[in-house]
Formats: C-alpha cells, structure tokens, sequence
C-alpha cells in the first residue's frame, strides 16, 4: 500500500471517530452531526439563508439525502423553508429562531468536545493540520 493511499484510508477511519465522538455531545441537543452542520453553515450565511443543493455540497451529502435531513429538521423546527420568487424550482432553507437558540446551545456543547478531543495534540500540530487540510481541499 502507498503512503497516499495509507493517508487517505487514516483520514477517513479519522473522520469516521471525531464524528462519533463529537456527535455523543450533540445527542442531548437532539441533534446529529449532520444536523448541526447545517445550522453551522446556515449560521454563517448571508440572511441565514442557503439554496438546498449548497447546503448538501457544504455538508458532502447528495441532493436527496440533504433534503431528507432537512424534512426531519423542519418537523422538529430547526429550520423552515424559503420559496424562491424568481424561480419555483429552487428552494431555500432558513434556520429558524429556535434552530438558532438549539444551535447556539449546542455550539457551546462542541467547542467543549472539540477541547476534549483534540487535549492530546499541540496548537501548533492544529494548525499544521488546519493548514494541510486547506492545502488539500
């Protein structure tokens, strides 16, 4: 096996546990990884507003399986949908108030499992990792 190889199967054995680990936090919120990933981005956008298919890319999900995510969080109230005037076929999605007061409580819950899960490793390892994944994506 190739060290490119190796460093890509390390990578996704990698994010397959930090997932694990950080989303045993965000079960008290009542939300997945996936849920919170996308009251993250909707967060940081523009109007906290974003096309569905944006959303699905930022969260690597197809098309369909971030409208099945977002069904469920629609349900519960974390976020509500937004028609498009100028075109019916694309549909938006809004983070709602109390998906915004859910995900502010719930970043709080991340941050400190993010410190809890990364106490092994220096800032300055951090930051080279931040620097490589950047370099690579």
């Amino acid at each position: 096996m190739t060290k490119n190889m190796e460093f890509l199967i390390q990578l996704d054995l990698l994010q397959t546990q930090l997932i694990k680990k950080a989303e045993g936090g965000l079960n008290i919120h009542g939300l997945s990884f996936s849920d919170f990933m996308i009251l993250y981005h909707l967060h940081r956008s523009k109007d906290k507003s974003m096309r569905r298919i944006d959303l699905a890319e930022k969260i690597g999900v197809s098309a369909s399986g971030v409208t099945k995510i977002l069904r469920l969080m629609e349900k519960t109230g974390l976020v509500k949908k937004e028609k498009n005037a100028r075109d019916a076929r694309v549909s938006s999605v809004k983070i709602s108030k109390a998906g915004e007061e859910i995900f502010q409580d719930a970043r709080v819950t991340f941050r400190e499992n993010a410190e809890i899960i990364t106490q092994r490793v220096s800032d300055d390892q951090l930051e080279q990792f931040i620097q490589m994944s950047e370099e690579l994506l």
